[in-house]
């Protein structure tokens, strides 16, 4: 029942905790407080910060949840804080650092140019795409690639729970990195093999984590670009936020490609965060506006998924929603 003026001062204010959680994790608090709880001095110390200043952004951050401070003055992790871990499941430390880094900040100050022109603003600020301008950036790079892998954390599981993969003896991950969705999907399904493809320089790093899936006996690894072909013989081709990454035109050329070589029973399964009907908040609708400022592509509506599909010659039979952001947009070649 707050008043609608402080409501919107609250929701113009939270990039202020934003901010403050990207430095927490720059400053690789949570990692320094993993051994135990610490007064802010030695904290500053061994982070390397001003005390007091320090202290003053641990205090809005407790008030949000972030970190816990005891009776006793000293600073210890809590839930939340834990996510800003590097090295543990559900580590949102590479995402904090992303979203909260000079660079993205810098393309969201033009998203009224984008939203103005319907084209992403990297190419206005950095004259490249946004793909070359990662691999012009290696540390922001290294900052997205560890976001996008603890982001795809959030899908596998859910994913793996909602769909029963048994019926694929051949399952293609179309750009699928190192392959962490594909492992999860083959320990699940004994009786199935995989085939990894992405470029090469990606699938060059797969090896370790399908070994320590123990599933790499069961896969090939398979190297190139989806937009010149894909790999034969999948029963089930899955795609983990791709399509999302393009525009129509770019989109198209994907799922044409794999239909080509796709045979008329196989299945596409596109993991994606398919924006719901109703007009409730949801994360895909902010992700849509990452889209469009990143790369001048979009999230989509169930709906629009189907006319995308039906336009490289499938047919959707259904999404099925999981948990987590993500849903299953299921299809079959259109005959």
């Amino acid at each position: 029942m707050a008043p609608p003026p402080a409501v919107m001062a609250e929701m113009i204010s939270d990039s202020w905790l934003s901010q403050a959680i990207t430095v927490a994790a720059r400053l690789r608090i949570a990692d320094t407080l993993a051994a135990g709880p610490l007064a802010v001095d030695a904290l500053a110390t061994r982070v390397d910060a001003d005390p007091d200043a320090l202290h003053r952004m641990l205090r809005a951050l407790v008030s949000r949840g972030v970190f816990r401070r005891r009776g006793d003055g000293r600073y210890e992790l809590n839930a939340l804080g834990r996510t800003l871990q590097s090295d543990v499941p559900g580590s949102m430390a590479g995402l904090a650092r992303f979203k909260g880094s000079r660079q993205h900040r810098e393309h969201w100050s033009l998203l009224e140019e984008a939203v103005r022109t319907g084209k992403s603003t990297i190419p206005m600020l950095r004259g490249q795409d946004g793909f070359d301008y990662l691999a012009s950036e290696p540390e922001l790079a290294d900052d997205f690639n560890q976001a996008m892998t603890s982001f795809s954390e959030l899908a596998v599981g859910p994913v793996v729970a909602a769909y029963d993969f048994s019926a694929y003896p051949t399952i293609v991950d179309v750009g699928g990195g190192h392959g962490r969705l594909l492992a999860a999907v083959l320990a699940a399904t004994p009786g199935a093999r995989g085939v990894l493809y992405d470029l090469p320089h990606v699938v060059a790093g797969a090896g370790d984590l399908l070994r320590a899936h123990a599933v790499d006996s069961r896969v090939r690894i398979a190297a190139g670009s989806f937009f010149d072909g894909v790999p034969a013989g999948g029963d089930a081709y899955v795609l983990k936020n791709v399509v999302h990454d393009w525009a129509d035109d770019q989109a198209l050329a994907i799922l044409r490609n794999i239909r080509t070589v796709a045979g008329d029973t196989a299945s596409l399964l596109l993991v994606e965060s398919v924006i719901p009907r109703h007009e409730r908040e949801s994360v895909g609708k902010w992700l849509d506006l990452e889209m469009l400022v990143a790369t001048s592509a979009r999230e989509r509506t169930a709906n629009e998924y189907r006319d995308l599909l039906a336009r490289a010659g499938w047919a959707m039979r259904r999404v099925i929603s999981t948990p987590s952001p993500f849903s299953i947009v299921e299809a079959m070649p259109a005959i």
